[in-house]
């Protein structure tokens, strides 16, 4: 991995004061994805925190890893990226959480497998993190509270005053209605694509004759803040408690390389609108174009800086001065 650019980009978080009101923690999975030719660190709040420390906030991942290769892998990157690593734990007994790929005529299938690392992230030790980071904002999924986890999720919501930001994340088989009616109730903002809004409305028996319907019945049923649904290709809208919609459209990529991980972007740049105080529309439309700028390049993280410039320049984000 060539680190060398984002290592020079980036002072260390914790001793930065100017990023002391740019701090989210991205609390869960950490995972490798076994290729048939590769293997490649994944999982939403590992490439959440990447994309947020590239674009000059405070990303704090809380996750668990194995005393392994794979964990020492996690931690040099996150080194090499400048990143706070305060929030990693190392499991002695337990892997690096593992997701094996296979190719299939529709494409990637994956196999998530079970009692990881991550499904036993410490609770003290999150709670510990919440305390001493101060995050403006909380992410989360529903993947990582399949185990003991969810417990250490508890704590540190409990511990932290900061807005909740829900990434749904449906993966199956893990997913079942005492989880994600629980997310839900935690949450200030709920992003999910529109399959995901199809599902939710389907396990919670959401009245609704159309996507928007239903999202207005979500709202005001687990008294949301905002809803963002993402639509592919097609775009992206929101809705929020008072009724309001916003949308972007959709746009044709000159090309489509890997699109793994763009959500995980979209999310990233939504919340760095959320720390900055962007426009809504600004919001949408950053996070839209971030996501297609992903799904043409191969990966869910890029590996230089060199991908993130034009963002920081056009969006004229305060960064170290090495990386403009």
């Amino acid at each position: 991995m060539n680190t060398s650019s984002l290592a020079a980009a980036r002072r260390p978080a914790e001793t930065d004061a100017a990023l002391a009101g740019q701090t989210v923690i991205a609390f869960g999975e950490t995972l490798v994805d076994q290729f048939l030719d590769r293997n490649v660190l994944d999982g939403a709040p590992f490439n959440v925190a990447c994309h947020l420390g590239a674009l000059g906030a405070h990303p704090v991942l809380v996750t668990r890893a194995g005393k392994d290769a794979w964990g020492d892998q996690l931690q040099q990157t996150l080194s090499a990226r400048r990143l706070d690593a305060r929030g990693v734990q190392r499991d002695p007994a337990r892997p690096t959480g593992r997701v094996k790929v296979t190719e299939t005529e529709s494409g990637p299938a994956f196999e998530i497998l079970p009692d990881q690392a991550y499904d036993h992230i410490h609770a003290s030790l999150a709670r510990m993190v919440g305390l001493s980071s101060h995050p403006q904002i909380v992410y989360f999924g529903t993947l990582s509270q399949r185990g003991e986890s969810r417990r250490a999720l508890r704590e540190l919501l409990g511990t932290v005053d900061a807005r909740v930001f829900l990434d749904a994340n449906l993966h199956d088989p893990w997913v079942d209605a005492q989880t994600v009616r629980w997310s839900l109730q935690q949450a200030d903002v709920v992003k999910l694509n529109e399959n995901e809004l199809a599902r939710i409305g389907r396990l919670f028996a959401l009245d609704g004759e159309t996507p928007q319907d239903c999202a207005r019945v979500l709202l005001s049923s687990f008294d949301l803040e905002r809803v963002v649904v993402t639509c592919g290709g097609a775009g992206v809208w929101t809705l929020d408690r008072a009724g309001r919609i916003e949308s972007v459209n959709g746009t044709a990529l000159p090309q489509t390389v890997d699109c793994v991980g763009a959500g995980d972007g979209f999310a990233a740049v939504f919340m760095l609108g959320m720390l900055h105080g962007w426009s809504l529309a600004e919001q949408l439309s950053r996070a839209d174009a971030f996501a297609r700028a992903l799904c043409q390049v191969r990966g869910a993280v890029p590996d230089t800086q060199r991908f993130y410039l034009p963002f920081i320049r056009a969006w004229q984000i305060e960064v170290d001065a090495a990386s403009s």
